[in-house]
């Protein structure tokens, strides 16, 4: 009783909370207060070739702008298919054997529609590499042979930056991808993709490796005494221990996929941030800097809530 009362205590003293609300909440408001307070004193000092540096007044209406230029654009898809049916509904009225036409809509893709196609990309990929590198980890972690085998082409490959690996993967995707008609997926989205897994599969292999051959040998040896199959083994031993390992790795490739996709998506044109980004800047009117300060703002919180997520994921299936 004496040790339940002395671990409740603190929980309701008032100081206490009063602490911790501070430390949770209270620093880092003040914190980022002093971060805009600076960013608006320096910004207006600063000259560019487009002019001075926005501060967070004109960043925040070009977020704006951007949320309400998207509204008003699916209001013009809206209207455009309500003509349409109208037109097909008179003509229809006129000759009952008109075939009617429809029209898919061309507007331009928003700065939502962009954020959607980063997402896909990413997550994309990001999957691919999750369903390479995870067998292949646990195959590394199972047999010291395949771990010979493929250390050295991790060792060799992990560094490798995106802008490499983008024009290999632009030519393969090139040569291979090739239909007739309406392909399934845009080329650029491919490239955007493979690229994200080629250098995201590496961190998740990796820390999939480590955890397999984290497993406790006891369990192990147990499996084996009562000459479990392989698969049983890997299903009911080593992966139930192997997960929080699997989890971290997964997390960390989702951070690097987002981050390698910026530089993919503006290099092979995909319609997404990194495209957006590099418009702006290639625009280069007086709006294009706080557009360009929009989307980092955007990738950074989209990468934080993707870490989150991941994180939630983590504590659901892999509780420590």
């Amino acid at each position: 009783m004496e040790l339940a009362a002395k671990l409740i205590a603190p929980l309701r003293d008032p100081r206490e909370l009063a602490r911790k609300a501070l430390m949770s909440l209270g620093v880092p408001l003040v914190a980022f207060a002093v971060f805009l307070l600076l960013w608006s004193t320096v910004a207006a000092r600063i000259q560019t070739s487009l002019g001075a540096v926005p501060g967070p007044m004109a960043v925040a209406q070009q977020a704006v702008a951007l949320v309400q230029d998207h509204f008003a654009e699916r209001e013009r898809e809206r209207a455009f298919y309500e003509r349409q049916d109208k037109r097909n509904a008179e003509r229809l009225a006129e000759d009952p054997s008109y075939q009617p036409r429809h029209f898919q809509w061309t507007g331009k893709r928003t700065y939502l529609d962009q954020i959607a196609t980063s997402l896909k990309t990413v997550f994309t990929g990001f999957l691919l590499a999750t369903l390479v590198a995870v067998p292949l980890g646990i195959l590394a972690g199972t047999s010291k042979w395949v771990q010979a085998a493929i250390n050295p082409m991790v060792q060799l490959f992990r560094p490798v930056s995106p802008l490499a690996w983008l024009p290999i993967v632009t030519l393969i995707v090139s040569a291979v991808y090739v239909t007739n008609g309406e392909p399934m997926f845009d080329k650029s989205f491919l490239i955007s993709a493979i690229t994200v897994t080629l250098c995201s599969l590496w961190t998740t292999l990796i820390n999939t490796a480590i955890g397999v051959t984290s497993v406790d040998k006891d369990l192990v040896n147990v499996g084996k005494v009562l000459q479990l199959p392989l698969a049983t083994r890997v299903r009911k031993i080593i992966l139930p221990s192997a997960l929080p390992f699997i989890f971290t790795g997964m997390r960390l490739s989702l951070g690097v996929g987002w981050m390698v996709l910026i530089a993919a998506e503006m290099l092979a044109q995909n319609p997404g941030l990194g495209k957006f980004v590099w418009d702006e800047f290639q625009n280069g009117s007086s709006e294009s800097l706080s557009r360009i300060m929009v989307a980092v703002f955007t990738i950074g919180g989209i990468g934080f809530a993707l870490d989150r997520l991941m994180q939630m994921l983590q504590n659901l299936v892999a509780p420590r």
